[in-house]
Protein backbone atom coordinates (compact mmCIF):
# COMPACT_ATOMS: atom_id res chain seq x y z
CA UNK A 1 0.00 0.00 0.00
CA UNK A 2 1.48 3.33 -1.07
CA UNK A 3 0.74 6.38 1.04
CA UNK A 4 1.20 9.84 -0.38
CA UNK A 5 3.99 11.71 1.36
CA UNK A 6 3.26 15.15 2.83
CA UNK A 7 5.13 18.21 1.62
CA UNK A 8 6.08 20.85 4.18
CA UNK A 9 7.71 24.19 3.42
CA UNK A 10 10.57 24.70 5.86
CA UNK A 11 12.46 27.89 6.61
CA UNK A 12 15.97 27.38 7.95
CA UNK A 13 18.79 29.66 8.94
CA UNK A 14 21.29 29.50 6.06
CA UNK A 15 24.07 28.25 8.36
CA UNK A 16 21.83 25.46 9.67
CA UNK A 17 20.85 24.55 6.11
CA UNK A 18 24.49 24.38 5.04
CA UNK A 19 25.45 22.24 8.06
CA UNK A 20 22.56 19.83 7.39
CA UNK A 21 23.45 19.65 3.69
CA UNK A 22 27.08 18.77 4.52
CA UNK A 23 25.95 16.15 7.03
CA UNK A 24 23.53 14.65 4.49
CA UNK A 25 26.28 14.51 1.85
CA UNK A 26 28.64 12.81 4.34
CA UNK A 27 26.00 10.10 4.87
CA UNK A 28 25.06 9.87 1.17
CA UNK A 29 21.52 11.12 1.79
CA UNK A 30 19.49 13.92 0.31
CA UNK A 31 18.88 16.90 2.55
CA UNK A 32 15.20 15.93 2.73
CA UNK A 33 16.03 12.35 3.77
CA UNK A 34 18.48 13.64 6.40
CA UNK A 35 15.86 15.94 7.93
CA UNK A 36 13.27 13.15 7.98
CA UNK A 37 15.78 10.76 9.58
CA UNK A 38 16.54 13.32 12.30
CA UNK A 39 12.86 14.02 12.95
CA UNK A 40 12.11 10.29 13.17
CA UNK A 41 15.05 9.77 15.54
CA UNK A 42 13.78 12.59 17.78
CA UNK A 43 10.24 11.14 17.77
CA UNK A 44 11.58 7.68 18.59
CA UNK A 45 13.90 8.96 21.34
CA UNK A 46 11.02 10.76 23.06
CA UNK A 47 8.53 7.93 22.67
CA UNK A 48 6.37 9.94 20.27
CA UNK A 49 6.81 7.87 17.08
CA UNK A 50 3.32 6.92 15.89
CA UNK A 51 2.81 3.16 15.53
CA UNK A 52 1.21 3.67 12.13
CA UNK A 53 4.23 5.56 10.74
CA UNK A 54 5.57 3.77 7.69
CA UNK A 55 9.21 3.06 7.04
CA UNK A 56 11.27 5.52 5.03
CA UNK A 57 11.09 4.33 1.41
CA UNK A 58 14.38 3.12 -0.02
CA UNK A 59 15.54 5.20 -2.93
CA UNK A 60 18.52 5.18 -5.21
CA UNK A 61 20.28 2.43 -7.07
CA UNK A 62 19.03 -1.12 -6.46
CA UNK A 63 21.52 -3.62 -5.01
CA UNK A 64 23.87 -5.24 -7.53
CA UNK A 65 22.91 -8.71 -8.72
CA UNK A 66 25.55 -11.32 -7.94
CA UNK A 67 26.27 -13.97 -10.52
Amino acid sequence: MSRERKQVPLRLDPAVHDALARWAADELRSLNAQIEMLLRRALDDTGRMPKEAGVIPRRGRPPAQRA
